[in-house]
């Protein structure tokens, strides 16, 4: 059955984007069928991904309007297992256009409900906000993974986004629980990051589920989607990568359980 997974937060640089790229290619490296679905009017994880964006016809925002099908969306990537629907700027007009259609915030999960996807997991790459797009995603999921920066605000806004996800469950009864938070940018090394990964435990005071996997501050991570790859491919050795393919084995272990 396929796990349909939303990468939040409406914070930039928290390294959302970074996460359901490499997670999704990791996961794909161990074996897993694996799905991006880029909700991003500015289309980086598109580009991670190595797809030209600016050629494209057939996108998200094509499949959400109806111009396109599920299968003329979807790209195959160099990561074998791993696809992408990609997205351009031509998104960014969607919140306009689905505003206006009865159902707005069910219109990506219909799309996903007319096929059989076959995948093992879907990782949505919202954008850093709380439209249109976002709520779409949500109502899509069956889960959500928080990550947040090892940063002085790491917990800025929080609230918001909680009550937001709070809100989907009750006004659009769709019920999307939080699968994780992941601390990103760590530095073991600096007294801040363990402050910040003190602050966001007892935050949440065990109410969620935090990853025991920490993702680095790795310059690596930075570089790789300038050459249009997942960190795995682009260097399988460093921190980064390693780090990835740890919290892909702890996902695949938390679904065992």
């Amino acid at each position: 059955m396929t796990e349909v997974i939303t990468i939040l937060n409406q914070k930039g640089g928290c390294g959302k984007t970074t996460t359901a790229v490499n997670l999704s290619a990791a996961l794909a490296t161990l074996g897993k069928s694996v799905l991006v679905i880029d909700m991003d009017p500015q289309g980086n994880a598109t580009t991670s991904l190595g797809i030209q964006k600016s050629e494209l016809e057939n996108t998200i925002y094509s499949l959400l309007t109806g111009k396109s099908s599920f299968q003329e969306s979807a790209c195959e990537t160099e990561v074998e297992n791993l696809y992408v629907i990609p997205s351009n700027i031509s998104l960014s007009g969607a919140e306009i256009e689905l505003s206006k259609e009865i159902g707005y915030p069910y219109i990506l999960n219909e799309k996903l409900e007319e096929y059989e996807l076959g995948f093992d997991y879907i990782f949505i790459d919202a954008p850093p906000s709380l439209g249109i797009l976002t709520l779409n995603a949500l109502v899509a999921s069956d889960s959500v993974i928080i990550p947040i920066q090892s940063e002085f605000y790491a917990l800025e806004g929080m609230a918001d986004l909680l009550e937001t996800i709070k809100l989907v469950e009750s006004r659009l009864k769709s019920p999307c629980p939080i699968k994780g938070i992941l601390i990103t940018l760590y530095d073991a090394r600096t007294r801040l990051s363990k402050d910040v990964s003190k602050n966001v435990n007892d935050f949440f005071k065990d109410s969620e589920y935090i990853f025991k996997e920490k993702i680095p501050r790795n310059v690596k991570l930075a570089e790789a989607p300038s050459y249009g790859k997942p960190c795995i491919t682009y260097d399988p050795d460093c921190p980064g990568t390693k780090a990835y393919i740890k919290l892909a084995k702890e996902i695949i272990k938390l679904e065992g359980e």
